[in-house]
């Protein structure tokens, strides 16, 4: 099972179902094809992006080798699914995902109840093996509970919610938000590179990912300096923040301990950061062997009496004052599952991190992804030291007990609909 694939939208999908007073400002997406290719045996079909802080975003399109061009219908998915051995998958939007999370609350919500409608009237029928996401801003919630109530009625099972929201994730502003997914049974799924979308700000957290992704581009054109090797090997190993931040405001806010059978999943962004993740989080909250837990530090004032000295204090105080039941990494291994495709470190580290915390996706059709190889990256992450039981876990157990798939099925082949 994929815990990351996406759906390619229709290209006018958003132009002929906005509300007509938006229609001006949806995105959509123009295709064109070159007479001949770049360079020698090369892509010539193109597709153009038309979005806020996107415009003008060009990408070859998927191409599946050795098959048709993945287009986003259901029954073409299913079809790829099989080719390439994947008997479900949870589906995210493709770059739908740009425009769902901005600061614009009224073009985000259009674009999301949309795309909601659009996936609960096209993809509902194929549950069995297709779980598309339910796109939530966070920029009212009072009106993003309402849509996850309005998804729920639908049928959809599950909330996509972005990588930078509004306000941080440990701010108990967004409980109704919690409240309402755990209420109505539906996980959150986090994707990379989703919100930060300043429409009204020529800089946003848009243009940072699509500078990062040119920066790769140019790379690969010229001569490497040191300082891009450095910057690539640092967003390589997962950056400063991403994950890290969302699962620090989740587990620090309190947000496990208050909703603890709402999961959480974080789609994208690889797992083997995880295992040290852990370990410090915990750390962070204990006082270490040989730590003088009466050390003091501070600026001392002179005009004040020693026990007088509001500027001064322990270092190591502030370890004893978790204020949770559980560790921090015992909320991660209850709560949090993070998606990789390709990450043999993350699949090493499982008898650290908890087996659940661990789930494997083939990011659909992307370029990037394992879809046209699946079978060949599982070999290379999961080797014959890993057993039966986990690798069923990490391929699919997991992520089927977080959205509901029945593995108890015998699949029907696609012909048959489903």
């Amino acid at each position: 099972m994929s815990g990351d694939s996406h759906i390619i939208e229709p290209a006018d999908l958003f132009r002929d179902r906005l509300p007509k007073g938006l229609r001006d400002r949806a995105l959509w997406e123009e295709e064109f094809t070159l007479d001949e290719p770049i360079v020698e045996g090369g892509h010539t079909e193109f597709k153009k992006l038309h979005t806020i802080g996107f415009d003008g975003w060009t990408i070859s399109k998927y191409r599946q080798f050795g098959g048709e061009t993945p287009d986003g219908e259901p029954e073409h998915i299913i079809r790829d699914m099989n080719l390439d051995g994947v008997d479900a998958s949870v589906m995210f939007p493709n770059l739908s995902l740009f425009v769902l999370f901005t600061d614009d609350h009224e073009l985000s919500m259009a674009h999301a109840r949309v795309w909601n409608d659009y996936i609960a009237e096209r993809f509902l029928k194929y549950k069995d093996r297709l779980r598309p996401t339910a796109a939530i801003p966070l920029t009212d919630v009072p009106e993003a509970v309402a849509e996850i109530e309005r998804c729920s009625r639908m049928g959809l099972g599950a909330i996509l919610l972005p990588e930078t929201p509004p306000l941080p994730y440990y701010s108990r502003e967004y409980d109704p938000v919690w409240a309402a997914a755990q209420a109505h049974g539906m996980p959150v799924f986090i994707h990379v590179a989703t919100g930060g979308v300043r429409v009204k700000e020529a800089e946003s957290e848009t243009a940072v990912t699509v500078r990062g992704m040119m920066t790769a581009v140019n790379m690969g054109k010229g001569q490497l300096t040191d300082d891009m090797v450095s910057g690539r090997l640092l967003a390589g190993g997962g950056g400063d923040g991403g994950p890290r931040r969302i699962v620090a405001g989740l587990v620090g806010g309190g947000v496990c301990e208050r909703f603890p059978d709402l999961h959480f999943n974080l789609i994208e962004y690889g797992a083997g950061w995880l295992v040290s993740f852990m370990g410090y989080i915990d750390k962070a909250w204990r006082t270490g062997t040989g730590q003088d837990a009466d050390w003091w530090l501070g600026f001392w004032d002179d005009s004040r009496g020693p026990k007088d000295q509001p500027a001064m204090g322990r270092l190591f105080l502030v370890n004893d004052k978790w204020p949770y039941p559980l560790k921090p990494s015992e909320y991660i291994r209850r709560q949090i599952h993070v998606q990789f495709a390709d990450d043999p470190i993350a699949v090493q580290a499982r008898h650290i991190t908890g087996l659940s915390t661990i789930m494997w996706g083939n990011d659909y059709p992307h370029a990037e992804g394992t879809f046209r190889s699946s079978a060949e990256c599982i070999a290379e992450n999961i080797d014959d030291s890993v057993s039966d039981e986990d690798r069923a876990a990490i391929l699919g157990g997991t992520l089927a007990k977080v959205v509901g798939f029945d593995t108890s099925k015998k699949l029907a082949p696609v012909s048959e609909g489903v």
